[in-house]
């Protein structure tokens, strides 16, 4: 049986054939066969010379999605199979020492459409697509072959599946069991609720960025003034000698903390104070929790209020930290809101700024993909001019070695983290 194929115009932009995985219904010049949603269609040039197999949904502006670059290739359960092993051995190699990480992404892992999270014994999965939709069965044995796993849950339920003619869904794959799991990141224990937390329950995509924090704690007692005494004791103003064994750590604000992974790394490094702000209840039980797990509890403070309005409050006070992190959630989730995302990145790293000591530091993220590096980049230059601020390069880093980029698809790359020292003029 012949299988369907969709001709794309000869003067379209050769998106696809710079390792764009992605068809777009403008793209198309004509459908050979009558394609379901969710069949495998062969993507063509304009003359026929075969270009790849992708997931096809009529309903969908991602109308096909690129699940193969062989024209030989069967895309059945058997594939489904090797492309999950091969995924998960990718992170075996990259990230031998971490039994949680992200095990397929999407896209970048030529699954379209399906995430895998491995929380030590428990896998969660995300189906954003048709065509993963309908094979999610081949999904859920596949995992169950190569991971035995205590229990899969499902987290479909973010509204982009609308956009794709999908209900939301939520739940345990099997049997039910317990959603609560431990991940172990850098030597640090963290509490996860599968169920409660955001996208799948915790952002793996960090894992190497809290880890570049370890540089960064030390050193702030010396530079904020305190002295040594001939016994090369730390001691106050009056010269008592200084008993908190942290005394040379940043005093650190860790804005939009969600389950506390910074403050949690923070602590692990030497800081004097963490003080966590998230605007979640829930989240900041979980991150009192995981303080607690780790015996971090007493140098640490948690706040449930709206991170904008919490550090403008705080400039308004004068308070200073050595170090302020924002790791905000996406604010633009689609092309259009790009200009209000771009207001409220500006607002939150104009205030930042401010509560940043003379000489500190900026850790400041984006998680939107429509935010591009070098728009995010001159939010920060206008932030800091508004801010008399002037703002020097530490390290500009991406998503961790389990969250791989395409290179011909900007979408796959979409993390942007970066450490500033601050300055005052």
């Amino acid at each position: 049986m012949s299988v369907p194929k969709a001709y794309l115009k000869k003067n379209r932009k050769k998106r696809l054939e710079h390792g764009h995985p992605w068809v777009f219904p403008g793209e198309i010049e004509k459908i050979e066969g009558d394609p379901k949603g969710g069949d495998v269609v062969h993507i063509v040039n304009h003359v026929g010379h075969f270009l790849a197999q992708g997931f096809y949904n009529p309903r969908s502006q991602l109308i096909i999605r690129v699940v193969s670059y062989s024209e030989e290739q069967e895309i059945d359960q058997e594939m489904f199979y090797q492309k999950i092993e091969q995924a998960w051995k990718r992170r075996q190699w990259l990230v031998p020492e971490a039994k949680s990480c992200r095990v397929v992404h999407g896209e970048a892992d030529f699954l379209p459409g399906l995430i895998i999270d491995k929380y030590d014994d428990i896998l969660v999965v995300q189906i954003l697509s048709l065509g993963i939709e309908i094979r999610r069965q081949w999904v859920y044995d596949a995992l169950m072959k190569i991971f035995k796993p205590r229990g899969i849950y499902e987290r479909s339920d973010v509204p982009v599946r609308k956009l794709e003619g999908l209900e939301l869904r939520e739940g345990f794959v099997n049997e039910p069991f317990d959603t609560t799991a431990t991940v172990i990141e850098n030597g640090i224990k963290i509490s996860v609720d599968v169920a409660e937390g955001q996208k799948t329950g915790y952002f793996f995509d960090q894992r190497e960025n809290r880890a570049a924090l370890k540089p960064l704690i030390t050193g702030w007692g010396l530079k904020n003034g305190i002295e040594l005494n001939e016994e090369g004791l730390p001691v106050d103003p009056k010269g008592k000698v200084i008993k908190n064994p942290f005394w040379n750590g940043a005093e650190v604000l860790d804005c939009f903390s969600h389950t506390g992974s910074f403050m949690l790394h923070s602590c692990l490094y030497g800081a004097k104070k963490v003080t966590c702000v998230d605007i979640s209840d829930k989240a900041i039980e979980m991150a009192k929790g995981n303080a607690l797990l780790n015996g971090f509890l007493h140098r640490t403070e948690f706040i449930a209020a709206n991170a904008f309005d919490y550090l403008r409050e705080q400039v308004n006070a004068k308070r200073k930290w050595d170090i302020v992190i924002l790791d905000p959630p996406a604010f633009a989730k689609n092309r259009q809101a790009i200009e209000g995302a771009v207001r409220g990145y500006k607002e939150i790293n104009l205030q930042g700024m401010k509560l940043v000591r003379n000489q500190g530091i900026l850790i400041t993220a984006s998680c939107s993909y429509h935010l591009s590096s070098a728009r995010f980049f001159s939010m920060l230059q206008e932030a800091a001019a508004d801010a008399h601020k002037v703002l020097r390069l530490v390290e500009f880093k991406r998503a961790g070695l389990d969250h791989p980029v395409l290179l011909g698809s900007e979408e796959t790359d979409y993390l942007k983290f970066a450490i500033f020292e601050v300055f005052n003029r």
